[in-house]
């Protein structure tokens, strides 16, 4: 529904069994995968997209992170990852580097820049536990 009746182009379709994690979405604070959770499930809830957190002119930190860190390659799995890592750390001030890799472990990703993505992860948790 998120791609073909919204046209909504951050959570894709990958494995369809909610294990890759590239059709993440954000409902009710927390990561879902779009592909194993039927919309009459939903309620009223908001949901969240890739496209719900920032605009190309006004970047959401966490897209922002990304963006200094150059945190991409191929794309693919990166709406899993910026969405995964957003909603664990919004819940999870403070988090310690195995917790994140342990929340992060739940996204596949082929194009081997973890590295980058951690770097924009971490920036994102500092900026977060900074906050009040």
């Amino acid at each position: 529904m998120l791609s073909d009746d919204l046209a909504l182009r951050g959570p894709k379709f990958g494995c369809g069994l909610g294990q890759c994690g590239a059709c993440t979405a954000i409902v009710g604070g927390r990561a879902i995968r779009s592909c194993v959770t039927p919309v009459g499930t939903l309620g009223g809830a908001e949901v969240t997209t890739l496209e719900g957190l920032g605009t190309v002119e006004h970047p959401h930190p966490i897209q922002k992170a990304f963006v200094d860190e150059q945190a991409a390659q191929c794309g693919f799995c990166l709406n899993g990852v910026i969405l995964t890592a957003k909603a664990f750390l919004d819940q999870n001030h403070g988090a310690s580097d195995p917790q994140i890799l342990q929340a992060m472990s739940t996204v596949l990703c082929r194009c081997f820049t973890h590295t980058r993505m951690l770097r924009a992860i971490r920036a994102y948790a500092r900026e977060q536990a900074a906050r009040p």
